[in-house]
């Protein structure tokens, strides 16, 4: 059985997140939760506290055993954009567009 947990709204383009996400795919959680707890990146640790999440929604809500763990789906989508002004020579204005993500981990039991 499969455990899901999601963040929305990060206020970090999905791009960089996928730099992240491609490590810990298919990894077991505790290799996966290494791996984020000595990443240099800053979205290292949201990715981590949803991780430890979806961790939680197996144990509590399925009773999966914690040691059998491994991530199965990791995957970022793109959420709502926020649109900023920054002001150009001659009275012009360029766009800024400061992106969101949603993020979704899935965890499964390996058989």
């Amino acid at each position: 059985m499969e455990s899901i947990a999601k963040t929305r709204n990060l206020r970090v383009a999905p791009t960089r997140i996928e730099l992240v996400i491609d490590q810990i795919r298919g990894k077991d959680v505790q290799a996966a939760l290494n791996v984020l707890e000595f990443s240099r990146k800053r979205v290292a640790k949201a990715i981590k506290e949803t991780l430890k999440s979806a961790i939680a929604n197996a144990e509590n809500n399925h009773g999966l055993d914690v040691d059998t763990l491994y991530v199965s789906r990791v995957h970022v989508d793109q959420g709502p954009m926020l649109k900023r002004f920054l002001p150009r020579a001659r009275g012009r204005a360029s766009r800024i567009l400061k992106r969101t993500s949603h993020l979704t981990v899935a965890v499964q039991e390996r058989e």
